[in-house]
This record gives structure tokens, C-alpha cells and sequence, in this order.
């Protein structure tokens, strides 16, 4: 009877103790009744483009990891946990308006050096309690992007828009979508990244809570307005997710996409790719100098416009989220400082203004449990210098938000721009606060 009694005793403690191991097991993000559950707590997110983290954390040309943990405690200090990150470029080093160094140089051939560094990124991120949106490829030119692919795939040299003009570039890429060469290059990229293990934390990727999300990529588009080319965009987009989620069950899957307007202006061909079942939740972009909504002498002037026209667009795409019950992210937007300037030190008073209004969209819907889920402002230049004769990124100059093809400042946040920083600290506390009622 006593040894009934020991037995029973000992297999409730089994028991216990498994029950509380299965509690501990890693918790990843995922998306509960159009809300995002973040380790076990509903979760509204103010983050930021971090897209040469990976760079950062090498250990080789670009690599500056003091200055890597220095960007991480400022992030974390200020509220920000949700980093969008490219994982690397393709593409030969060299390029004008590319990112350098990239990871892919040739197809399947790999620069590890960067690969260690995403490695290394992931894991000061976990001990911090951060999370990573990484996204896989580009369809513009500044990481190698769906030209580099057409060029692998022996469809001709891929274009710079700096030379070729954009119309000749965007002509050119909109071959993508229907080149199965190339896109089975990407699929085959899309297999070596998803399956990596960290060779810092010995975690398979796939088992890694200090990734949010995968990307399909960074503004997919299909560049094309034909039935054609958007049913093989469409299909595309729900292969590569689908390619995704069988490798990597555990993560969130999420498009990349602008919306509308990265979709030819067309909100039902925004509706066929996100009424994809492997894709967890809803992006779009909002650029209002890039849309022309303010222009160099008209970003004061024109604000009120700008503001208008970013409500319009961020409620006619919650419109479409409730209708499928995903969450929406903002994951990117930016603003350039006053008069066009982009010196580190000018004044941000319009930036300012906007990124309040846009902050107090995701407060609101944060106090409400909204669909209007997270938000990553354009970009996080933190504490990096500026050349003082490079307008453009050289090799050799420090990186921040903005990449090679754009001119250093425009849209970048650097950790001096002390305005700014108390706009974003603020809004960070009261979705905080939201979030503990």
C-alpha cells in the first residue's frame, strides 16, 4: 500500500514537472483573434527598420558589433522590441546604390561573414527581448532584388534605376513573376535561409522566439497590370508563403507588400495575395514625399494633406483586415527633415509632427485592441556619422536607415535627433500603458 502511495506520488510529480516544462517551452509570436499574442500577452508594437542589422553584427567588412549592442539598448531604452531587418543582399559587391556586403553573391553561394552577423543580431535581440521581421528579397535594386535573379536566370543584366531611369527598371523587373527560373532561385534561397541554425545559440531559426515574422520580401510588386502577370504574382506570393510555412511552422508569415500601392493601385489584387491562408497578417507602406503628397518645398505647407491622405489609406486597409480577421502593420513609413535638409542637426519640426499623428493611430488602437496592430518607422540611422563629401553612401561610411540609393539623412532617425526621440519614447509609453489596462 505505501509503495501504491510512492508511486502514485512520484507520476503526479512527472506530471507537474512536465506540466511545467510544456509551460516554458518558447513562446512565439502569433496572431489571436486579429490580435498579436507576444510572449503569452496581446501585443501593439511601435518598432523600427534596423534593415543593416545583419551588417552590424558581422564579424567582417561593415561589421561594428559595439556599435550594434550600443543601437540595441538605445532601441530597447526607448520602448522599441520589434526590429524589420533585411537578412542580405545578392549580388556581387560593388554595385553603385547596393547594399555592401552582400550575403548572396552568387546563387547558393554565401558570404557567411553575414550570415554569423544575423546570427549574432538574433541572439542580442533574444536577451534584450526583442523580435526580428526578416525579410528575404527585394524587388528594388538596392539589395539585388528580382534583378539579380533575372540575371542569374540569363535575362540580362539587371538595371540601376540611377542609370537606366526607373520606367526601363521597373519594365524590366516586371519579368519576374513569370521567369520560373528565376523565381526557383529564390525558392532555393528561401530554403537555405528558413532552415539555418544560429551558430551562435545553436537554434535551429525555426525554433528561435526572437523572430517575429518572415518576409516574402521587401516591397513585392508585380510591376504589371495584366491578367497574366498578376495571377503568376498572386501565385507567387502564395507559393512562397506556403514554401515558408512548411519549413518553418512556427513562425508568422507576412507579404512585405506597401498595399494598394504596391499593387498597381489595385485593392483587389491587395485582397487575392492576403487572402492567402499561410500569410498571418497584413503590411502596407505610406510614403508621402516618395507619393508626392509633399514635395521638397511643401512638406510644412502640405502636412495637413499628407495627414489626411495617410488616414484614408491606413482605414481603407483595416477596411479589408476586418474582413479576414488579420492584424495591419505600418512597417514603413518616414518623413524628411525640414527644407529637404539631411545633415545631422536640422531641424525635424514637420517629421515631428507627423510621425505624432501616425504614433497616435497605433496608441488608439492599442487602448481599443484594434486591428491597427504595429507600426516601423523608416529608418533607424542611430548613432551612426555622416560622411562629410558623400551625399550617397561609399564603402567605407557608416549605415543608417537610408540605403546606398538614397541620400543620407533623407529619412534616417539618428540618436541625436532629440525631438524626434521624445515623440517616439512618448508614444512607446502610452501604448505601454494601453496595454497594461
Amino acid at each position: 500500500m505505501k509503495l501504491t502511495k510512492v508511486i502514485k506520488a512520484l507520476t503526479a510529480a512527472a506530471i507537474l514537472l512536465l506540466s511545467s516544462c510544456q509551460d516554458q517551452r518558447p513562446s512565439f509570436a502569433h496572431v489571436e483573434d486579429g490580435v498579436f499574442v507576444c510572449d503569452g500577452y496581446p501585443s501593439h508594437f511601435i518598432g523600427t527598420n534596423f534593415w543593416y542589422g545583419s551588417i552590424l553584427g558581422s564579424e567582417g567588412e561593415g561589421g561594428d558589433r559595439a556599435r550594434l549592442e550600443a543601437e540595441l539598448d538605445t532601441l530597447k531604452a526607448l520602448g522599441m522590441t520589434n526590429l524589420r531587418v533585411l537578412v542580405g543582399g545578392d549580388g556581387p559587391d560593388g554595385i553603385p546604390t547596393r547594399v555592401s556586403p552582400t550575403l548572396q553573391k552568387e546563387p547558393g553561394v554565401y558570404n557567411d561573414t553575414i550570415f554569423r552577423g544575423l546570427d549574432y543580431l538574433l541572439a542580442e535581440m533574444a536577451e534584450r527581448g526583442m523580435k526580428a521581421v526578416l525579410y528575404i528579397n527585394n524587388s528594388w535594386e538596392w539589395s539585388g532584388g528580382y534583378g539579380m535573379y533575372l540575371e542569374w536566370a540569363g535575362a540580362g543584366k539587371a538595371l540601376i534605376p540611377a542609370e537606366s531611369g526607373y520606367v526601363p527598371f521597373m519594365e524590366s523587373v516586371s519579368r519576374f513573376v513569370t521567369n520560373e527560373k528565376a523565381k526557383e532561385l529564390y525558392y532555393n534561397h528561401v530554403k537555405h535561409v528558413v532552415s539555418r541554425t544560429n551558430t551562435v545559440t545553436g537554434k535551429a531559426y525555426k525554433d528561435d522566439p526572437a523572430i517575429f515574422s518572415w518576409q516574402i520580401g521587401n516591397e513585392p510588386r508585380c510591376f504589371r497590370n495584366d491578367p497574366e502577370g498578376q495571377a503568376a504574382f498572386v501565385d507567387f506570393m502564395w507559393t512562397s508563403a506556403a514554401l515558408i510555412k512548411s519549413l518553418d511552422p512556427n513562425h508568422m508569415v507576412s507579404s512585405g507588400s506597401e498595399g494598394s500601392w504596391g499593387c498597381e493601385n489595385d485593392m483587389d489584387l491587395y485582397e487575392r495575395i492576403h487572402s492567402c491562408p499561410d500569410i498571418d497578417y497584413m503590411n502596407i507602406h505610406i510614403w508621402p514625399y516618395n507619393w508626392s503628397w509633399v514635395r521638397e518645398n511643401t512638406l510644412k505647407t502640405n502636412l495637413p494633406i499628407a495627414i489626411e491622405n495617410t488616414d484614408k489609406y491606413i482605414d481603407e486597409h483595416l477596411a479589408l483586415a476586418a474582413k479576414y480577421g488579420k492584424p495591419v502593420v505600418l512597417e514603413e513609413f518616414g518623413f524628411p527633415r525640414d527644407d529637404f535638409q539631411f545633415a545631422q542637426g536640422t531641424p525635424t519640426t514637420a517629421r515631428d509632427e507627423y510621425y505624432r499623428h501616425v504614433f497616435g493611430r497605433i496608441v488608439k488602437s492599442a487602448d481599443e485592441a484594434g486591428l491597427f496592430a504595429g507600426l516601423n518607422f523608416w529608418g533607424w540611422g542611430g548613432l551612426a556619422g555622416q560622411s562629410e563629401t558623400n551625399l550617397y553612401w561609399q564603402k567605407g561610411d557608416d549605415y543608417c536607415g537610408d540605403p546606398a540609393q538614397e541620400q543620407q539623412g533623407l529619412n534616417s532617425v539618428y540618436a541625436c535627433d532629440a525631438s524626434t526621440i521624445e515623440v517616439i519614447k512618448a508614444a512607446t509609453e502610452a501604448v505601454e500603458k494601453a496595454l497594461q489596462k
